[in-house]
């Protein structure tokens, strides 16, 4: 790989670290103000909204410009949302700032890709990514929940600068100082993120016209046999990931006995089996094979089962590392196969915007429905029952829709032949 792609992973490190940090530290200032448990689901839906609501600009913001600058400017207003939060704006507010930094980085995160890689390096690419992605996840979680821990955060307090009064007097402010200078690493590496040279498109400042051209890469792209497949995959695992995240922390106190900063240590597990999953993948699994990897969809919302009768620490890390090994290992080759037919056929930052509004819908509606079983106190164990036969029913019908697809291509193919002759 040349050493623009490696200051890309660089980049995304510490941009996706900084975010699950920040995560696990807004849902501890939630727990601060008292506010109710059903609101912590609802941090995922402001942090998303944005990715829905602005999927008709952010891919052609993503395309107008060098993806190095859109990265900057991305990251730039993730840090505002930071700083929002250091001041005592609600949390959900301000997290729903660093969403819109998110959903406007991400077109030009996946966007440069394809532009700076080849075809054939899209599956090893993307590997390396969603691992790299995946550590940050890991490293985030815990870092988060590291930094949400008094001991830790009164020793910095402790610090007293001469003649300097920093105005940081409790432990969520540490915390969040902490994130800010992730974020503005991040920021420094994407000023030498390589410019791949690819035309621009100028930015039309009809919106309206926007929003059409959105509305017809959306239709594109469920209209082409593989595009729909690998976009009901990723559109899928998304929504079920992010929902997993919220069950992984409620089931670690309810079944493990364990508080949050040690239940958001266990998030760091299955992004270890994503890690491995991902790697895996990377090395096994070419783009044209990529559609045989949809069956580990279904085992994995079967294995996510299992969680309701484990309530040994052992257990169940083990058991989520192989949930997350899973996942990682069918989501990476659908996310190439994606990538690439979305660059063939609209380019690359509007194919990552379409991407970004399916999946992001897929997340606001699941987190919701978390949030409506939460506001209903229904039990832990029924929320992983009713989520792993959700995800494994779906992934089965997806299954089906693609051997139907590959059904009808044998029947034209065999009817183009006969009249060839």
């Amino acid at each position: 790989m040349p050493l623009g792609f490696y200051i890309i992973m660089a980049a995304q490190f510490f941009s996706a670290l900084a975010d699950n940090a920040l995560l696990i530290i807004a849902i501890a200032i939630l727990r601060a103000m008292d506010a109710p448990p059903a609101y912590e689901p609802l941090l995922k839906t402001f942090f998303t909204v944005s990715y829905v609501a602005l999927a008709a600009f952010v891919g052609a913001f993503a395309d107008s410009m060098p993806k190095w600058r859109v990265m900057f400017i991305s990251n730039a207003i993730k840090i505002a949302g930071c700083a929002l939060m250091f001041l005592a704006v609600d949390p959900l507010l301000a997290y729903a700032v660093v969403g819109l930094g998110a959903a406007a980085y991400s077109p030009a995160k996946y966007g440069i890709l394809t532009e700076y890689l080849p075809h054939r390096l899209l599956v090893v690419a993307n590997g390396w990514i969603e691992g790299l992605t995946v550590g940050a996840i890991i490293l985030g979680v815990v870092i988060g929940g590291t930094l949400i821990e008094p001991a830790f955060a009164h020793r910095f307090l402790a610090f007293d600068f001469p003649l300097i009064d920093t105005g940081i007097d409790a432990v969520n402010e540490v915390a969040l100082c902490f994130v800010g200078a992730f974020y503005i690493i991040a920021a420094l590496f994407n000023l030498y993120v390589p410019d791949t040279g690819v035309e621009r498109k100028p930015l039309r400042k009809n919106p309206w016209h926007l929003v059409r051209e959105f509305n017809q890469c959306l239709m594109l792209l469920w209209r082409d046999r593989l595009g729909q497949i690998s976009l009901a995959v990723t559109t899928l695992f998304w929504g079920a990931g992010a929902t997993l995240q919220f069950i992984v922390i409620k089931w670690a106190e309810v079944a493990l006995g364990l508080d949050l900063s040690k239940s958001s240590m266990l998030q760091g597990v299955v992004a270890v089996g994503v890690a491995l999953g991902a790697v895996a993948a990377a090395r096994s699994v070419t783009l044209k094979r990529s559609v045989k990897v949809i069956p580990l969809g279904i085992i994995m919302g079967l294995i996510v089962l299992a969680m309701n009768f484990v309530q040994h620490m052992g257990l169940a890390v083990a058991l989520l590392v192989v949930v997350g090994a899973l996942s990682g290992f069918f989501v990476v080759p659908m996310n190439a196969l994606l990538q690439h037919r979305g660059h063939i056929l609209m380019g690359a930052g509007h194919s990552i915007a379409v991407q970004n509004f399916n999946e992001n819908l897929s997340i606001l509606v699941m987190t919701g429905l978390y949030y409506a079983m939460c506001e209903a106190k229904l039990s832990i164990y029924w929320v992983i029952t009713l989520f792993g036969l959700f995800v494994s029913a779906n992934m089965l019908l997806v299954k089906r829709w693609h051997e139907a697809n590959q059904r009808e291509h044998d029947d034209l193919a065999y009817l183009d032949d006969n009249a060839a002759h």
